[in-house]
This record gives C-alpha cells, sequence and structure tokens, in this order.
C-alpha cells in the first residue's frame, strides 16, 4: 500500500525556559540556561540541589482549584502544551472526524509527585489507610492522553508509551505510523514529566547520574565537554499535532515540517549504561534512515540525546562517525538540554520541536557550557559549542535514548509540495 505523507501543524511546549513556543525558541537561539537552585522542596541535604524546573508556573493560571488538585503537574503540563498544539493547528472542532483523531503520548514516570506524597502522608499517619480518591487517577502514566481526549473529545487511539527517556520519541513514532497507514488523520503527540520531586531526585543521586556541581548550577549540563559530570533534572512538556498531509491541506493549514521516518532499537547491554561502542544507537539511526528513504549525506543537522554524562555522550558521538562517515563533520550536532536540562520522557518531543524550529529559521541552537575538549571526542564534528549556528536545514534528526536500552530517532524535512 502507498503510505500517506505525515505532517507538523501544530506546537506547543512548557519548558525550563520558555512557557510557549515562541518563549522557547527566543531562549534556545541566545543559548539561555534553564538550571538554577531548586525551588520546589528543601534541598539541605541531597547531593544536588539544582534542577531546571518550569519558571513562573502556577496551575491556577490554568486549571480552577477543584481541577488542578485532580491533576499531578506532568498531567496538567500536558495538558497545557496540548492546548497550545491544538490552538496552533487551528482545527476546526466542529468540522474534523473526531472518531479519527487519536493522542499518543510518552511519559516516562508519570505522577511520581503524587506517589511520593501519598506514602508520606501514609507513613506519617496512624496505619489507617486514607488516601486520595485521586491516587491512582493522578498518579497513572496514561491519564495525560486521556485528560486531553476527554477535554476535546477525540474518540481514536489514545494511549501512553513508556520507554524512559525515549518515551515521547516512541510516541511520535506511533503517530506516525498510525497516519501513515491511513488509521487516522490527527494525533496529539508529545511527551511530559514532572520529576522534580525528592523522589525523583533522591533516586537519581543514588544511581550517581546526577550533575553534582551546585557552586555553578547554570553551567552543570555541559554536554561533550571534558569535565561534564552527570545530567541535570529537567521537567516540562511538549507537543505536536501530527496530521495526514492531504488533510492538512484540504483545511489550508499551516504546516511547519514533514515527519519522513522513524527508527527504534534495543541497546540489549545493560540497565543504565549505554553500550560503550554505541551499537544500537548506530543500528536505530540506520533504521531511521531506511524508514524515511533517504542517505545519510542527506542529513544537515542531529539534536542529540546528549545527556552531559561521560559515557553516553561519547558512544553517541562515536556512532553518529560510524553511521554518516565522511559527512559527519557537515553536519551541525548539538545538545539542547545543555539549556533545558534531561525532560525524561518528555525529551523527544521537546528536543523535536527545537529540530523543527531550526529548519524553520535555518538557526541552530548552541550547545552551551562547553569549555574543555573531550579528547575521546572527533575533534573535526562540529558540536555547535557555545553559540547558535547560520545555515540551511531541510533535514534534521532527534535522537533519544532510555535507561534500559530503548533507542528512538526521528526525522523531519522541509515540506516539499
Amino acid at each position: 500500500m502507498e503510505l500517506k505523507r505525515v505532517v507538523v501543524t501544530g506546537l506547543g511546549a512548557l519548558t525550563p525556559i520558555g512557557n510557549n513556543i515562541q518563549e522557547y525558541w527566543d531562549a534556545l537561539k541566545s543559548g539561555k540556561s534553564g538550571c538554577a537552585p531548586i525551588t520546589y522542596f528543601d534541598t539541605e541535604k541531597f547531593k544536588t540541589k539544582f534542577a531546571c524546573e518550569v519558571k513562573n508556573y502556577d496551575p491556577l493560571q490554568y486549571f480552577n482549584r477543584k481541577e488542578a488538585r485532580k491533576l499531578d503537574r506532568f498531567a496538567q503540563y500536558a495538558l497545557i502544551s496540548s492546548d497550545q498544539a491544538i490552538q496552533d493547528a487551528a482545527l476546526d472542532m466542529d468540522a474534523i472526524d473526531k472518531f479519527r483523531v487519536g493522542v499518543i503520548w510518552g511519559a516516562g514516570i508519570g505522577g511520581i509527585e503524587t506517589f511520593q506524597n501519598e506514602v508520606i502522608n501514609f507513613s506519617q499517619g496512624d496505619g489507617t489507610p486514607r488516601f486520595n480518591p485521586f491516587f491512582i487517577p493522578k498518579m497513572i502514566a496514561d491519564i495525560a492522553p486521556g485528560n486531553i481526549s476527554i477535554k476535546h473529545g477525540f474518540m481514536g487511539p489514545n494511549y501512553t508509551t513508556v520507554s524512559a527517556c525515549a518515551s515521547s520519541a516512541n510516541a511520535m513514532i506511533d503517530a506516525l505510523n498510525y497516519i501513515r497507514l491511513g488509521h487516522c488523520d490527527i494525533i496529539v503527540t508529545g511527551g511530559s514529566e514532572a520529576a522534580v520531586t525528592m523522589a525523583g531526585l533522591g533516586g537519581f543521586n543514588a544511581m550517581h547520574a546526577l550533575s553534582t556541581r551546585n557552586e555553578s548550577p547554570q553551567s552543570a549540563s555541559r554536554p561533550f565537554d571534558a569535565t561534564r559530570d552527570g545530567f541535570v533534572l529537567g521537567e516540562g512538556a511538549g507537543a505536536l499535532v501530527l496530521e495526514d498531509y492531504e488533510h492538512a491541506k484540504a483545511r489550508g493549514a499551516v504546516i511547519y515540517a514533514e515527519v519522513i521516518g522513524g527508527g527504534m532499537s534495543s541497546d540489549a547491554y545493560h540497565m543504565t549504561a549505554p553500550h560503550p561502542e554505541g551499537i544500537g544507537v548506530e543500528r536505530v539511526m540506520h533504521n531511521c534512515l531506511n524508514d524515511a528513504g533517504i542517505q545519510a549525506g542527506e542529513v544537515d543537522a542531529i539534536n542529540t540525546h546528549g545527556t552531559s554524562t561521560p559515557l553516553g555522550d561519547v558512544a553517541e558521538l562515536k556512532a553518529i562517525s560510524n553511521v554518516f562517515g565522511a559527512h559527519a563533520n557537515k553536519i551541525n550536532i548539538n545538545s539542547t538540554k545543555s539549556m533545558t536540562g534531561h525532560l525524561l520522557g518528555a525529551a523527544g518531543a521537546v528536543e523535536a520541536i527545537a529540530s523543527i524550529l531550526s529548519m524553520q529559521h535555518n538557526l541552530v541552537p548552541p550547545t552551551i557550557n562547553h569549555t574543555q575538549v573531550d579528547q575521546n571526542i572527533d575533534p573535526s564534528l562540529n558540536l555547535t559549542l557555545n553559540k547558535a549556528q547560520n545555515r540551511e536545514v531541510n533535514i534534521a534528526m532527534s535522537n533519544t535514548f532510555g535507561f534500559g536500552g530503548h533507542n528512538a530517532c526521528v526525522l523531519f524535512r522541509k515540506l516539499k509540495e
């Protein structure tokens, strides 16, 4: 069968460096760090005392008090960003067939704050099991797409993909496939996460995964730098409206980009560490290129997973060199996590949006905080260090990898009529 073309017609973002698409892009191109001391709880006894929190966030600006109490922050973020994307797509709710509109969302953890607080409350009580009646629906990861569909009446496929930090990239790939196989006209996709909590911070600290650069939080996320010491915990959400090209064209939609391929693979190696030779990462990029039907030499920019961990950054760049060969040093490679921190299950969506905006503006945001060359990294690679670079970007790749060895990769292209 002939596959349908899939395009992006709406974008929404709630991030540590901007609470909408324009703010997010302005901060990206200027190289703004979203990292600062944690304000949500007392970090005195924690090894890491900073994170990339969403700034100036008041749920009562978006929900009434009763609604807000029923929603964990990760679900609040999902509703806000998806509303932005739906509005941006200018969907006529009376004209679209809502049976052919789905919501496929990504979350690596879900309502960890809700779970944490309910357990704390129980442990501090007299042993009587007094739990919030909304405990379970606030906590479960699939409640985010459920709430989005309930709000808008979307009755197509509805579920959450969970693959750690690859979750929202997997969600986008599933959305791509449902549309190009003809099962849906429109899918709202993306991801959200709100793990800047005592449990989230403490858990990642226990794994020695986080930076402990407490003396200089803004420079703590430093992908590819020789002095990097772990990732910076982030939070927020990114949302995209994916649509059948003919459907979008018929309603006169503004089209940001075409989604031309998605790839997935597994490292099958270790719970948390990447394969040192980047074998699974090589395979996922090959799979993505093959799915899109393009050659490696056609890719202009790659937004890497680039978490700022000693092992992960080297393995990914080694894989890029192996996959792209001589073309690798012609690609603008960057890591927007240097600014946003690591949004875990939301990372794929938020970083895919950055890739799409790069194509829109022919500008690649920088990898900030780089001061010292890592001798294990190929010096011929253009890592877009510290300053944004102007260049024509026609095809952009976005990489995401998760604990458990989950790898996902998505390719976007400027629309060709």
